[in-house]
């Protein structure tokens, strides 16, 4: 047997153990999570002209969206609001939407601020400048940390809340429910949640011991005092993965952790299309590998084995070689794995084994965008988002290590 072919060999049979292991620690470990709409409606908390939660809403360009938003947090009970939403350099109606939804706060217990950002000050990038200026004015206990494109559920924040203060946690997650819109869309957002598995297992972000972390956009429910201790968004002022470099800094930190799955509490349409990935993650891929080339480059040689080598696995074993037989029976055991995978992730998803089918294709894309997004960085000099651009030189330089 040639060194080629035994290197062919033992790499594929490392892939397929690695997602036997992958699929066996998800498949006990994700059942461990919380699921908040399981647990009893909270007490409503005693009435007070304070508020309960500070709810911080940036929003650029985001008048198709921010209405719902508004709205929904609104219509929240059992806890008392103070909403905060920034209109960061909108060039469209997210302003005039803001102010119109303002008018509808009278009505309830809540309190509806809108702030307004007319120019981006040096050293920051758009979301985190809008996110530390209303944190800045914020008066309750806990911030929550959102999006203008997610929708809640009227009793989503008085369950999260409660939740958090069971467990005396400092920054809690619940994972959104992801609305799809087609087959594609469905397969694609399954294998990136399989896929992100790889980087934290969900299951081990409240263990103190453990290094995994995470820090979700739609949801970053934390403790006001532990905001202020890890410095605030002031203290990664250009940090593209701003949402993720919370849940790190916390983590670091010595503070708890926690991860909570609650179906339709928390609902955002993160995808319009299988292939809208690509501009989705055009923004923070680079920002992954800290605008690092070779580390970048290595990253996306990985995601393109994982779809590349099942498939030549399986199609080598038609040669009947005893290579070909031997790989051949690394691919079976990978497709296997990742049905189970795929199940094992069903809490999460909500998508059939099946959908591990569309594994190779779903992968190929992600990997094809993780390395589109250093190319175009590479080639701008820097970030677009949202009409901004941001210099790489700038971005490497405030990119601090995970």
């Amino acid at each position: 047997m040639s060194l080629i072919a035994g290197v062919f060999i033992a790499c594929s049979w490392l892939l397929a153990l690695a997602w036997i292991y992958l699929a066996v620690a998800a498949r006990s470990g994700l059942r461990t999570l919380p699921d908040l709409t399981l647990a009893p409606l909270p007490p409503a908390l005693t009435p007070s002209s304070a508020p309960d939660l500070t709810v911080v809403v940036p929003a650029c360009n985001e008048e198709a969206s921010i209405a719902a938003t508004l709205r929904s947090l609104l219509a929240s009970r059992g806890l008392r609001l103070q909403i905060i939403a920034v209109n960061d350099r909108s060039i469209d109606r997210t302003g005039a939407e803001m102010m119109r939804i303002q008018s509808e706060a009278a009505a309830t217990l809540h309190r509806l601020e809108v702030l307004t950002v007319e120019a981006l000050p040096g050293g920051w990038l758009g979301k985190t400048h809008a996110m530390a200026l209303a944190a800045e004015r914020a008066q309750a206990g806990w911030f929550l940390f959102t999006d203008a494109d997610v929708v809640f559920a009227p009793d989503a924040l008085a369950r999260a809340l409660h939740h958090a203060r069971e467990l005396n946690a400092d920054h809690l997650v619940v994972f959104p429910t992801l609305l799809v819109h087609s087959l594609a869309e469905r397969a694609m957002q399954s294998t990136l949640q399989v896929l992100a598995t790889w980087g934290v297992r969900l299951w081990r972000v409240s263990d103190p011991h453990s290094r995994d972390f995470l820090g979700v956009g739609a949801f970053n429910l934390v403790r006001r005092e532990a905001y202020r201790a890890v410095g605030g968004f002031e203290a990664a002022p250009m940090e593209v993965l701003e949402d993720v470099r919370l849940g790190w800094k916390l983590k670091r930190a010595g503070f708890r952790s926690c991860v909570a799955l609650g179906p339709g509490l928390i609902s955002i349409r993160w995808l319009s299309g299988a292939l809208s990935v690509a501009s989705l993650i055009e923004k923070n891929a680079f920002a992954v590998s800290r605008f690092r080339p070779l580390l970048h480059v290595l990253g996306s040689l990985a995601l393109a084995t994982l779809a590349v080598l099942p498939v030549v696995d399986l199609v080598v074993a038609f040669t009947l070689s005893r290579v070909g037989l031997t790989v051949g029976a690394a691919g079976i055991v990978t497709l296997l794995a990742l049905l189970l995978a795929y199940r094992a992730h069903r809490r999460l998803t909500h998508a059939p084994a099946w959908m591990a089918l569309f594994f190779v294709p779903c992968v190929a894309v992600v990997a094809y965008a993780f390395f589109l997004s250093m190319v175009l960085a590479l080639a701008r000099g820097g970030i677009v988002w949202r009409g901004t651009r941001y210099a790489l030189t700038d971005l490497r330089h405030a990119a601090g290590r995970w």
